[in-house]
């Protein structure tokens, strides 16, 4: 027989004559580092308490007391493409995700996926003999294929690590998240009501990975890469943690920027001389707000920090558990944001986030009435401009954009075995792609040229090392491109030329900015009018990097990319008509059908007994959603626009036995009417004053209510107590200026939750 496995013993005749040979199977150096890198989201420069806040966060602050802060570290501006840059040490688009993991351009930029001729480093660890583990946000696979039905290969199980125990999207519930565990949706352990919170969770679920590993294997170090939900809208946090804000930001955003930057600047985390930049257009001065804005914008900022010192206290949780297996010190761990503070707030800050994408205008004065809700379980909030501005403090401009409120992020690096300057700040240029080769450096290990057989991109960021050991080496990074969305950047030898783009302007006439940010670090004195040959120099050398790193074409599209795309092969067949077998598993808001704003039918094919009774399709939460259920022997719908609840019961019982039923359901203009059909009979009607285009951040679940219950009239999961054979769903195409708007109101979601 043919040697396939290069078998070095010899074979004989019988076994006494053979000699036998084991392959060594790879395995690290003695003594090599664990590595865990934990990521925030859309946490901006100043938020944490060791870059200038007043938010307690004792942990992270004893991470940078043990390690480096570095005070000039650079991210891209939304999430997927930080993350994917993040884990490959590659630019964003070259590897594919020029933006969003929810759409595919039809360009190698934006795949929705990492390139699979870009290996993470849990795939290059793990091939090295690392134990590989993720928890929390993925985002980093198309969501048409994030359900159970797959396909799996951009999972995190099949791009390098062995567990994965966390939430596929963008966003999701802190109370009732869309959880995942290796490569099958899973419920929470626990309910609310009984404690649970998310970040707990994801590090109880950490140090249980990590405890299997080393109590079997205590040779074999790990990498944990853990990505917390926090600190992504909603801000939600246990109640002890709100009650610990509150009245703390009375005061405002202009006094607390004030108060930061006075900070920072005594820690040493800005230069001396860097100015404060001025208030973003949009942001008012805090003393010209209404007693009820000041009232809702205080109560929705005490919400984000209640819920950054719960995340503190969780890394806290992790650090002890380290420290008790006595594996703290030779653990590389890596803290960072994936861009600056989020700007989907709006103007006031919003109760329930998806107001906000549905270009609904809730006014302060409505929403003080609810003030206590903000934080807790029945909320969705998201804070105003003014406090995502102090959050970015001293920069301007927030994530999504490629000024340095979007990019320019707290970072922190923790190695007692490898690091002796303890409690050092580091001032050099560096960017997010820098992470992985730095890692690698630290490990001694060399990315493959192929894997898998795939020929491998150059790994294009450039290690940090050098700064481990002095605070006085030249910046290893000297060039670095940005861009989202038409939003571009080039950083070259301390200067920065940047642009902000409105979509649909040419990019020709976009207007460069100059900045010489080794002296003015807040971009505050835009020299573009003084030294236009300098903008020019930089300009063509941006233009020189995106052809370089596969930028090109640049492309400004959102809106037009979202929405789901009707074809064979895919989730969402050309005809529209969508046929569900239960049991199943819950389905991600992007697999499932568009029930949200268009006209659309969905049909039951049941048997049930007398009595039996159960929730048949349900979309959303608590907070916003959608509900078909058979209660006290009758068909109920219920539509619940963000608490606003318009329910219809049917006129006659759900008979016995065999029976369809459904609801046919119409747009008009902004609302909607929902009929009630019982075997091919009308059987009651409401009229829905506002239909939703963009509901809920939390896709359907078919035969039971997956999560908090949409509907005050169950508990969940009510799950159906007869037989569902199955639900059949068409939709139906309207006038196309409401498949326009659905698409807009989902695209503006999808940004928000990076």
């Amino acid at each position: 027989m043919k040697d396939y496995e290069g078998f070095e013993g010899t074979i004989e005749r019988t076994q006494a004559e053979s000699t036998p040979w084991w392959p060594t199977p790879p395995h690290p150096a003695d003594g090599a580092p664990n590595v865990i890198v934990m990521l925030l989201d859309d946490t901006g420069f100043a938020q944490l308490g060791c870059y200038g806040s007043d938010m307690d966060t004792p942990n992270i602050d004893r991470l940078a007391a043990g390690g480096l802060r570095y005070s000039n570290f650079h991210v891209t501006p939304l999430c997927s493409p930080s993350r994917a840059a993040l884990l490959t040490g590659r630019n964003h688009h070259e590897v594919g995700m020029r933006s969003l993991a929810n759409f595919s351009s039809g360009y190698p930029h934006m795949r929705g996926h990492i390139s699979n001729n870009a290996a993470t480093v849990a795939e290059v660890l793990r091939d090295e003999g690392y134990a590989t583990f993720a928890l929390g946000k993925w985002h980093l696979c198309s969501m048409e294929n994030a359900s159970a039905a797959g396909p799996f290969d951009q999972w995190p199980c099949q791009r390098g690590f062995d567990r994965f125990y966390g939430f596929m999207e963008g966003e999701t519930d802190q109370f009732n998240p869309a959880l995942v565990y290796d490569n099958h949706m899973v419920d929470a352990p626990k309910t609310p009501d009984e404690g649970y919170h998310l970040t707990e969770d994801l590090v109880d679920h950490a140090i249980g990975f990590i405890h299997d590993s080393v109590s079997i294997r205590p040779d074999r170090p790990f990498f944990a890469y853990l990505a917390f939900g926090a600190m992504h809208a909603p801000h939600q946090a246990p109640q002890e943690y709100l009650d610990k804000y509150r009245g703390r930001y009375d005061q405002g955003w202009d006094v607390a920027r004030e108060q930061w930057f006075a900070k920072q600047i005594e820690l040493g985390v800005i230069p001396e001389g860097t100015e404060l930049a001025p208030r973003n257009a949009g942001v008012e001065p805090w003393d010209e707000l209404s007693d009820n804005e000041q009232k809702l914008a205080a109560r929705l900022q005490e919400a984000f920090a209640g819920f950054l010192d719960h995340t503190d206290a969780q890394v806290g949780r992790l650090l002890d558990a380290l420290e008790r297996l006595d594996r703290l010190d030779n653990t590389i761990i890596v803290f960072l944001s994936d861009n600056g503070a989020s700007q989907e707030g709006g103007r006031f800050g919003s109760l329930h986030e998806m107001k906000y994408f549905n270009l609904m205008d809730e006014t302060p004065d409505e929403a003080v009435e609810r003030l206590d809700d903000i934080g807790g379980p029945h909320s969705h909030t998201n804070y105003p401009w003014g406090w995502a501005q102090a959050g970015n403090t001293p920069f301007k401009w927030y994530k999504q954009n490629t000024h340095e409120g979007g990019v320019h992020v707290p970072m922190i690096v923790h190695w007692p075995a490898g690091i002796a300057d303890a409690g050092g700040i580091r001032h050099q240029f560096h960017h997010v792609n820098d992470i992985v080769p730095t890692i690698y450096e630290a490990i001694g290990v060399t990315p493959p040229e192929t894997y898998r057989g795939l020929e491998q991109m150059p790994v294009t960021g450039t290690p940090m090392n050098a700064t481990f050991a002095s605070a006085d080496v030249p910046d290893p990074k000297t060039v670095q491109y940005f861009e989202m969305s038409g939003h571009r950047g080039i950083y070259a030898d301390g200067w920065k030329a940047v642009t902000k783009h409105t979509p649909g302007v040419p990019f020709e006439d976009d207007d460069w900015e100059l900045y010489h940010l080794a002296e003015d670090r807040s971009e505050c004195k835009n020299l573009a009018a003084e030294q236009p040959d300098k903008v020019a120099e930089l300009v063509e050398l941006w233009w020189a990097e995106a052809d370089e790193h596969g930028v090109l074409p640049i492309d400004d599209r959102t809106i037009e990319l979202f929405g789901a795309r009707f074809r064979d092969h895919s989730p969402h067949p050309k005809s529209r008509h969508y046929t569900y077998y239960p049991p199943m598993s819950p389905m991600p808001g992007q697999v499932g059908p568009g029930l949200a704003g268009l006209g659309w039918d969905l049909l039951a094919t049941i048997d049930r007994p007398e009595g039996a009774g159960g929730v048949i399709y349900a979309l959303g939460t608590e907070n916003s959603g959608l509900s078909a259920f058979i209660k006290d022997e009758h068909l109920v719908f219920d539509y619940n626009a963000f608490d606003d609840h318009s329910i219809v019961t049917s006129s006659v019982p759900v008979p016995t036995g065999a029976s369809v039923v459904g609801i046919e359901f119409r747009r008009t203009a902004a609302g909607g009417r929902a009929e009630l059909v019982i075997d091919g009979e009308p059987a009651g009607a409401v009229d829905i004053p506002f239909v939703a285009f963009m509901m809920s951040s939390i896709g359907p679940s078919v035969g039971y209510d997956h999560g908090s219950a949409v509907s005050a009239m169950y508990q969940a999961p009510f799950a159906f107590e007869g037989t569902l054979e199955k639900v059949d769903v068409q939709m139906y195409r309207s006038f196309q200026e409401l498949e326009d708007k659905a698409a807009e109101a989902q695209a503006r979601a999808e940004m928000s939750r990076q």
